[in-house]
């Protein structure tokens, strides 16, 4: 019978949830004792409860706690002018250069044209990349454009309603005028759509072509005060929104 922890891989669950980030173990098994932690969609409240951190789906008031002790998940300001591959054979730029230092085998999700600055998420876990990226979880993006000359408020409707692009139909879920100036607006667009250079294309297409792109947030993901060409571990309670935020 297994005396240790470790002997079959199974953790107890405080210590697990405080390897989380969730606190201090004592404040770990408060939570269990008030029945606010589940565990394979089962609500536990017994203390001692081992379980496979591995494998083990753990929530905690409904989110999700990512266990897995060799998941990496990090957020990437993309500066201008990077490839969004984790390679170039032309020696160009690519994200890959800002992380070849780390052990894991990483990989981006979604794309930034060179052109565009902003947030991409690097992670080996590959449900969470696959997640992120397909349109059925609607995880929407965050834009921040400037763009040529004042925008009407119709230009924002024919966003919202719709525009006809060379590939088909799109819309954003939101538009809004950030800042207006003399001869630019900044204008911050929510969209679902992973189209290729779809920003670029509907805000041209409404007769307002972009001079400058960020991507600031995916889901709830945001860049807030992170600057161009740093990378951060993304842990604690965004690392729990981002994984409930695509249904793991």
């Amino acid at each position: 019978m297994a005396t240790n922890d470790t002997d079959d891989g199974l953790i107890r669950l405080q210590k697990v949830l405080a390897a989380a980030g969730l606190g201090s173990r004592r404040a770990c098994e408060a939570l269990i004792d008030a029945g606010r932690v589940e565990v394979d969609g089962k609500r536990v409240r017994e203390q001692g409860l081992r379980v496979d951190p591995r494998t083990a789906v753990i929530r905690v008031d409904g989110e999700r706690v990512p266990t897995a002790p060799d998941t990496a998940v990090y957020a990437f300001n993309k500066p201008r002018g990077v490839i969004s591959t984790m390679s170039d054979d032309e020696g160009r730029p690519c994200v890959g250069d800002w992380v070849a230092g780390r052990t894991e085998r990483l990989f981006h999700v979604g794309r930034l044209d060179a052109d565009t600055e902003g947030l991409l998420i690097l992670t080996n876990d590959g449900e969470l990349a696959n997640r992120l990226g397909h349109p059925r979880h609607e995880v929407a993006k965050t834009y921040v454009a400037t763009v040529r000359g004042q925008v009407p408020p119709a230009a924002l409707r024919e966003l919202r309603d719709g525009v006809e692009l060379e590939d088909g139909p799109a819309q954003v879920d939101s538009a809004r005028i950030l800042q207006k100036l003399p001869d630019r607006t900044l204008i911050e667009v929510v969209i679902h759509s992973g189209r290729n250079r779809i920003v670029r294309r509907m805000l041209e297409a409404v007769g307002h072509p972009v001079t400058d792109l960020v991507r600031t947030s995916i889901g709830p993901l945001a860049l807030g005060q992170q600057r161009p060409g740093v990378v951060r571990a993304v842990t604690g309670k965004e690392l729990r929104e981002l994984y409930t935020a695509v249904g793991l």
